[in-house]
């Protein structure tokens, strides 16, 4: 038995240095691996993100192209834009046209010293070259999360334990209202609004989601997969805050009314895998794809504890100008005492709407991070949707506000056809409750629907 255990981890630390060079197509585990066998600052994949200059993506490809020989994959190359990174071949470099962003290896950012070059010319189209970071359904600890693929990665969220509880799962607290609607639509005025979403395109950036939820039959999805599993999500996470943003209007049963947008068309982009992570390229290529469909509202429930990245900086202004909003949630970790954290990213990008969670005395919740905040939305006990056979679950976080945001958007993005981008946000700001707390903590205030 001895023997085995040690074959077995041999046989991982060699899969690790196969993947030490973090090439294009290494999948998020492989990563991890990788991540864990180098030691260090294990919240980074090895791989980097570069960054055009605005106006300079046909540029930024000559130049990794031409001036550096790198074999050069394009998401256009792929169906409706939906880049697969396992078909991406030998490709060195994987670019997202409509964001102005390329993911590159590491391997090649070193040997071509392309990190020292790009910044010597001052004619050159590369505007900054950042380390690819993983990214979280919630933003708990990277190393305890890193170190947990140890004992498996599909077994990861089962076996989270402490930092699980960001999340604060609570089933037990669910009780319909009496209006028939849970308590976050209530406070978001969402009940009374005479808009239902029809025919706004939203897309939903987690883990998936149960397309076989009996809930959403007949409505329309369209569904694409950034982590190399299927979209259906064993996660919950994304089948929950799908469920907020464009859940059913009536669900059958003694079931209280959950879901906004209940006539929205569902983007369902899986850029987190079933174990809740991700990379920051995985997520980038959901974007890039939300983006290339021009969806009105992106909601992005996912993030990590880190500082602004000019390329999330950059989908969200390439975001703007397609006339599409993203919303991102602002992190749980302000949840031990006397501790507050800042937003983590996306959200604290200035070109993403970052959202801050409230419960229902409409207080800030004791997790929402702070300080770049624009908005607010109900995080506390939220009732949703949740994967078959459960169908049905209550948790919290600054994940749960953010599809009520995204929800609300799509109504308004519907009761008027100028309403998107830039000015979608400003109305969301325009007509948000005031809260009698700092705009750090809260933004603008509570979401409200049209």
């Amino acid at each position: 038995m001895a023997k085995e255990k040690k074959m077995a981890i041999e046989k991982k630390v060699a899969r690790a240095k196969n993947v030490a060079n973090q090439r294009i197509t290494t999948s998020a585990d492989d990563l991890f691996l990788a991540a864990l066998e180098r030691g260090g600052d294990i919240a980074k994949t090895g791989r980097y993100l570069m960054t055009f200059k605005e106006g300079a993506v046909d540029a930024g490809s000559r130049f990794l192209q031409s001036e550096h020989g790198l074999r050069v994959a394009n998401a256009r190359d792929f169906t409706d834009q939906a880049v697969s990174f396992e078909q991406a071949g030998d490709a060195e470099a994987l670019l997202f046209p409509e964001i102005g962003v390329a993911l590159v290896g590491g391997e090649a950012v070193t040997e071509r010293g392309i990190r020292t070059e790009a910044f010597i010319a001052e004619d050159s189209p590369v505007h900054s070259i950042d380390p690819e970071f993983f990214m979280f359904a919630t933003q708990i600890n990277s190393s305890d999360y890193l170190r947990g693929m140890l004992r498996a990665v599909q077994t990861i969220y089962a076996d989270l334990g402490e930092p699980q509880q960001s999340e604060l799962t609570a089933p037990d607290e669910v009780s319909p209202q009496a209006l028939g609607v849970t308590w976050g639509l209530a406070a978001c005025k969402v009940p009374s609004s005479n808009f239902d979403g029809n025919e706004i395109k939203v897309a939903v950036l987690d883990t998936g989601f149960d397309l076989g939820h009996p809930e959403f039959a007949g409505r329309s999805f369209v569904t694409k997969t950034f982590v190399g599993q299927p979209v259906q999500d064993l996660h919950g996470h994304g089948t929950h805050t799908t469920g907020t943003a464009c859940g059913p209007q009536a669900p059958a049963g003694a079931i209280p009314r959950y879901g906004i947008g209940f006539r929205t068309q569902i983007f369902s982009g899986k850029v987190l895998t079933n174990s809740g992570s991700g990379t920051q390229a995985q997520v980038l290529a959901g974007m890039d794809w939300a983006i290339a469909n021009r969806c009105a509202v992106i909601s992005m429930s996912l993030g990590a504890a880190i500082p602004v990245q000019p390329s999330y900086t950059a989908a969200g202004a390439s975001a703007l100008a397609a006339g599409c909003l993203i919303v991102a949630a602002a992190g749980n970790s302000s949840h031990r005492p006397g501790m507050i954290n800042p937003a983590g990213a996306p959200a604290n990008s200035p070109t993403v709407m970052s959202v801050a969670a409230l419960d229902s005395a409409l207080k800030v919740a004791i997790f929402s991070d702070a300080g770049k905040v624009d908005i607010a939305g109900p995080g506390v006990s939220v009732f949703s949707s949740w994967p078959r056979p459960i169908l049905h679950n209550t948790i919290s976080g600054t994940s749960m506000a953010t599809p009520h945001v995204a929800g609300c958007a799509a109504l308004w993005a519907q009761s008027n056809a100028g309403l998107r981008g830039a000015a979608l946000r400003a109305k969301l700001i325009a007509t948000a409750k005031h809260l009698q707390f700092p705009a750090s903590d809260v933004g603008a205030g509570l979401v409200q629907a049209p």
